[in-house]
């Protein structure tokens, strides 16, 4: 965990995180007043991000999880653990910690507008456009970003850094 640490530099600190998570959770308070919301959070990044935007709100909420992934660079997207709860006719919310390429994220998208929701909407804490290979957009973003390596708050290099309060990027 040092060695991770030694090839960081700060990027956002988690009070800056935590208005972030604000700013959006008032939003969706907003946009969804009176409606139930059902928040998808793809495992495993996204936990943190989730669990604090779902104490910012006050609707009446459930949540799931899904793991998807990406058999190879660049091929085929599967399913290791499917949402369990019925999401028709529900205001759907995906709830991710970033947007990179998005190719799982639209792989997703998909896979629940098959379930027939009432909405689906994209929420990411951060947004890489640069790094976009297929046209998806987030309907909440906390901070676009340029293309840069970040760990920490539920993002990781190989499992290093979930557990960081901050986020941090590579010295590099």
């Amino acid at each position: 965990m040092t060695k991770l640490r030694e090839q960081t530099v700060p990027f956002l600190t988690a009070d800056e995180i935590a208005e972030l998570v604000s700013e959006i959770a008032e939003q969706i308070q907003t946009d969804y007043e009176g409606k139930e919301v059902v928040f998808i959070c793809p495992l495993r990044g996204s936990i943190h991000f989730t669990a604090d935007l779902m104490r910012k709100l006050e609707l009446p909420q459930q949540v799931d999880f899904v793991h998807v992934q990406a058999v190879e660079r660049g091929g085929a997207i599967k399913i290791v653990k499917d949402i369990s709860v019925n999401i028709a006719g529900k205001h759907v919310l995906i709830v991710e910690e970033i947007i990179d390429t998005g190719r799982t994220l639209s792989f997703l998208r998909s896979r629940l507008f098959a379930s027939a929701p009432a909405s689906l909407k994209i929420v990411t804490l951060l947004d890489k456009p640069a790094r976009r290979e297929l046209p998806i957009k987030a309907d909440y973003i906390g901070r676009t970003i340029d293309d840069r390596y970040v760990v920490g708050y539920g993002m990781d290099s190989e499992e290093i850094g979930r557990n960081y309060p901050d986020i941090y990027t590579m010295k590099n």
